[in-house]
């Protein structure tokens, strides 16, 4: 802020700093009120406007420890600083127009990158692909909408191309289809974001908890022979081959009259409707019953892998009832290592390597794109209805303020706010 360098100023001993240039560093110390040395430091000088907030930024480095640095901290408080508000180095940075709300999203979205497909997708973000790519989008659609309105407001340009819906069609046809593709890749940016969510599913004791500790190389669920042991959902995170899986291991699936393994067995029922990946567990030791078949037919249009567990026990499983399906014992790593792969094999996400700014992983992002594609949708329905283009141009304008919401433009600032909320203290 404009008070920087003063206020560093006055708590530091060696070269006026109101007086050197921008971007260099000076050796000195940092004094307290009674001119005694807290610290041996260097001290980097940013004058505005080229820094990254636009405007002036004192960098202290000092020698580390939670004492001298909350000593320094104290100090630069006492002299008129204060502490920063979660995410306002980069808020500020954007409202000064520095970067853009997609690259500030960026900045939280490295931070929490798990895996390099991740991090490499914020740092699409962050160097302005998405806006460049969400720029270009609008001036389609402007340049449209331009049209249309200089023919409403001057019919008597002879020059000027008239706009019918059949010129209309076949633009408005192809915004769909450009964004209609990138909303399909944003699925996949989103799984690799965020992780597949995971659900480990089968009837008690046929080893899910045995098999969610195999996997995260810890003991997180406990382990017995007894039915109904796990009686709530146990959660747990691993990179399978720069996949992240969201592994969930759920109460067995049966009826029972414990209350609280019913609520646990209704949980795991909710889990299995939402999770992007299903790994159903069955009994290697014991043959099939109605229920077994059940999940069977309620898994069959998601996304699956049947394990068939305890291989080491004797068969009394038939195996005819499954097309594909792996033989494990939780307790053989080279058996754990064939299901990874398996997982790598049927997500695909590890195969995506092309990344580009088509691959949109914003959850408020995509929202708005989808938003934008219901408006693009709603002017070529009124297109091929013949409707004049008035009408057609109130829903093109409106795609285009949607779109504009992605990268910043008339956003509310209590968005605006809540956005920059969820980054770490002050960055």
């Amino acid at each position: 802020g404009p008070e920087a360098i003063e206020i560093a100023n006055k708590i530091f001993k060696g070269k006026d700093l109101r007086r050197v240039k921008s971007h260099t560093v000076h050796y000195g110390h940092i004094i307290d009120e009674n001119k005694e040395i807290v610290d041996e430091v260097l001290v980097t000088v940013f004058k505005a406007p080229k820094t990254f907030t636009k405007e002036d930024i004192v960098e202290i480095n000092c020698h580390g420890g939670i004492f001298v640095t909350n000593k320094i901290l104290e100090l630069l408080l006492l002299n008129g600083a204060r502490l920063a508000e979660p995410g306002e180095f980069t808020k500020r940075a954007f409202l000064n127009g520095r970067i853009d709300l997609t690259q500030a999203e960026a900045v939280c979205d490295i931070i929490e990158a798990k895996t390099n497909s991740s991090l490499k997708l914020a740092n699409i973000g962050l160097r302005g692909d998405i806006r460049k790519l969400i720029e270009n989008f609008r001036k389609e659609i402007l340049s449209c909408i331009a049209r249309i309105e200089v023919n409403i407001d001057y019919p008597e340009y002879e020059d000027e191309i008239e706009i019918t819906n059949t010129y209309l069609i076949p633009i408005i046809t192809d915004l769909l289809k450009k964004i209609t593709e990138i909303i399909k890749k944003s699925e996949t940016s989103t799984l690799i974001k965020e992780g597949i969510n995971t659900a480990i599913i089968g009837k008690p004791n046929v080893g899910k908890s045995s098999l969610l500790n195999a996997l995260l190389h810890e003991n997180k669920a406990i382990v017995t022979n007894i039915a109904g042991t796990t009686r709530d959902v146990v959660e747990g995170v691993i990179n399978v081959g720069g996949v992240i899986l969201n592994l969930i291991d759920t109460a067995g699936i049966r009826e029972t009259n414990d209350i609280v393994e019913k609520i646990g067995v209704e949980k795991s029922k909710e889990v299995l409707k939402d999770a992007n990946l299903i790994i159903l567990v069955f009994d290697y030791n014991s043959p099939l019953e109605e229920q077994d078949y059940e999940l069977l037919k309620v898994t069959e249009d998601k996304t699956r892998i049947i394990v068939i567990n305890k291989r080491d026990l004797p068969r009394k499983i038939d195996l005819t009832a499954f097309n594909d399906y792996l033989l494990i014992s939780t307790f053989n790593e080279d058996d754990i290592n064939k299901l990874e792969e398996k997982i790598k094999e049927i997500t695909k996400i590890s195969e995506v390597t092309n990344l580009d700014s088509t691959y949109i992983g914003n959850a408020r992002h995509i929202a708005k794109l989808k938003e934008a594609r219901n408006y693009l949708e709603s002017a070529l329905q009124s297109s091929k209805m013949g409707m004049v283009v008035d009408v057609i141009n109130i829903d093109l304008t409106l795609a285009w303020k949607a779109l504009g919401e992605i990268i910043g433009e008339n956003n509310p600032e209590e968005l605006i706010n809540e956005l920059f909320s969820k980054f770490c203290l002050g960055k």
